[in-house]
């Protein structure tokens, strides 16, 4: 099969990467779900991915008759009799009603529960199956089989746009005769036995970010290449930080609290108070951090829009912003705590990112974000913490 070389450099206007990292993997997960189930066809497939991200938040979720066509499919009266075989409950009126009204369908596995299969916050479930939805969209896709477009599916979501991926292991055998055929359209850039890498004109349904870990980016970490270590918090004592807190105006106590009481963060009380009883005085880079930084720089083009989404995400499921670290860790750029600090930095100068300084866990979208019509949800530029 076909073979380019594995670097490609995207185009300048390219635009921004649907998911975020976090994102990517709900991607991932959704594509294991259906991989997962008893059907008999990547057509069936196709449509217990659309109805799955649809009704992954509570069991139950809305298509029309217009989503329905828009998949293609051969036999739809078939298929969606296959799929009730799961169990899920399919209304007729998908079938015969008006294409444009919307029709609940029910997944009851997918109800909420603590063994839920797709645990996704909303901002994941929305944004995912945005996703779902583009992908199949996408002009390489155009009349192509539904085989090729589940794939696509597959690849999008374990894909990158910059190195190799290996295909996913639950990856549909049905599915592999169809490979050629997204090389062909373009929705591929290489293909080589399991190895393959999406075309640059995709790059942005990729599921994979590029970040400090793809190859030639061992230099951006740490000198030992471990995980950063962590920054250990000194004792703060609990009457001292009680009446910190009492002190507070109503806002930052609103904002500590939602930072104290984050079940997804689970923040030891004296990280959270040191950080917020803590004098922070900014200290110039030292010198020897620009070199890396142009380096990281230069290898992430798209850094403020990816930063910028993120937080939007973050927020939505914490309930606040995210820390530096958080941040970082969250788009898996794994920098020594000075780089990183400088990363951050630029990123608030050049106001993708903005802040409520010296609060922590405030970063949110910053104007050029907010030009780019990424800002917190109902809220406009100036957002307080």
């Amino acid at each position: 099969m076909g073979a380019v070389p594995t670097t490609a450099a995207p185009a300048a206007s390219a635009p921004p990467f649907l998911l975020t990292t976090t994102q990517g993997r709900a991607a991932r997960l959704l594509m294991s779900y259906v991989a997962a189930l008893l059907l008999s066809s990547p057509e069936a497939q196709l449509l217990a991915v659309v109805i799955a991200i649809r009704s992954a938040r509570g069991g139950t979720g809305n298509i029309t008759g217009q989503d329905l066509r828009s998949l293609k499919l051969t036999d739809p009266a078939r298929l969606v009799a296959e799929v009730r075989g799961l169990g899920w409950e399919i209304p007729d009126r998908l079938l015969d009603g008006p294409p444009e009204l919307p029709v609940a369908v029910t997944v009851p596995d997918l109800a909420a529960g603590a063994d839920h299969p797709l645990p996704l916050g909303k901002q994941a479930r929305s944004r995912v199956s945005g996703w779902t939805t583009r992908t199949l969209a996408a002009k390489p896709l155009k009349k192509t089989t539904p085989a090729a477009r589940l794939a696509a599916l597959f690849l999008a979501a374990h894909g990158s746009p910059t190195h190799p991926e290996t295909l996913p292991a639950d990856f549909p055998e049905a599915c592999r005769a169809a490979l050629p055929e997204l090389l062909e359209k373009n929705f591929l850039a290489e293909l080589s036995g399991d190895q393959y890498r999406l075309d640059a004109g995709v790059r942005h349904l990729a599921g994979m970010v590029p970040g400090p870990a793809t190859p030639g980016s061992s230099a951006l970490s740490s000198p030992s290449r471990r995980k950063p270590a962590r920054w250990t918090p000194p004792p703060i004592d609990p009457a001292e930080w009680a009446q910190w807190k009492d002190r507070a105006r109503p806002g930052l106590r609103r904002h500590v609290e939602a930072v104290e009481s984050c079940a997804l963060c689970s923040l030891p009380r004296d990280h959270v108070a040191a950080a917020f009883m803590s004098n922070h005085i900014p200290i110039p880079p030292p010198r020897y951090v620009l070199a890396p930084y142009y380096t990281w720089k230069e290898k992430h083009p798209d850094r403020g829009l990816l930063a910028a989404q993120f937080t939007v995400a973050f927020r939505a499921e914490h309930g606040h912003g995210p820390s530096q670290g958080q941040l970082c860790d969250g788009l898996e750029w794994n920098l020594f705590r000075t780089l990183r600090t400088l990363v951050v930095g630029r990123l608030l100068a050049n106001e993708w990112l903005t802040d409520t300084a010296p609060v922590p866990w405030t970063l949110r979208p910053g104007a050029t974000a907010n030009a780019h019509g990424i800002m917190l949800p109902g809220h406009g530029p100036h957002t307080a913490p």
